[in-house]
């Protein structure tokens, strides 16, 4: 059985120390860790798996972290999925000059076309030269197999092209 965690709180409280000595002592295990600073905040993204009983010890123990050093913690035991085994993993990178959609313009290419996001991550900040804000993100994302790999290529470039987007879209190296 795994627990999905996500945790946010100050970057004053170092809740992580807090975290994975409770997950240790539950005797649960991680599958995998996350953390990052965001302006004053931290956030720390889990996912531990143990069986049944370690779970269930292990939420009762993280509502008592919570509220002892006043963080958030959401919980949730993610369903087991076969979705993505036959799928293309592919990196797909983006840059462009900073407006509030790009993100979620990309996102809606993406899911319109059933193609799953595994992460993503990004970043604002002053391109050299000009000053402007330039947004840089990074997508993880499967391809299902159904899927003419040209055809999106073509489409997803059009895409950027409206938009004025840099992108690179290419297979993962294992």
């Amino acid at each position: 059985m795994q627990l999905a965690i996500t945790a946010l709180g100050n970057n004053k409280i170092n809740f992580i120390a807090e975290l994975l000595p409770a997950i240790r002592d539950c005797k649960c295990n991680i599958v995998e860790i996350r953390a990052s600073r965001l302006a004053q905040s931290t956030a720390t993204y889990l996912l531990v798996q143990g069986n049944w009983n370690q779970i269930a010890k292990l939420e009762s123990t993280l509502d008592v972290i919570q509220r002892r050093i006043d963080i958030k913690i959401q919980t949730l035991r993610p369903e087991s999925r076969d979705k993505g085994k036959d799928c293309m993993p592919y990196l797909l990178e983006t840059l462009s000059l900073n407006h509030d959609s790009i993100v979620e313009s990309v996102s809606s290419f993406l899911i319109d076309r059933d193609i799953d996001i595994e992460d993503i991550t990004g970043s604002c900040y002053p391109a050299p030269y000009i000053q402007n804000p330039v947004f840089a993100s990074k997508f993880i994302i499967l391809i299902p197999p159904q899927l003419h790999l040209l055809s999106l290529r073509e489409e997803f470039m059009e895409f950027c092209d409206q938009l004025n987007i840099d992108a690179i879209l290419e297979p993962i190296k294992r």
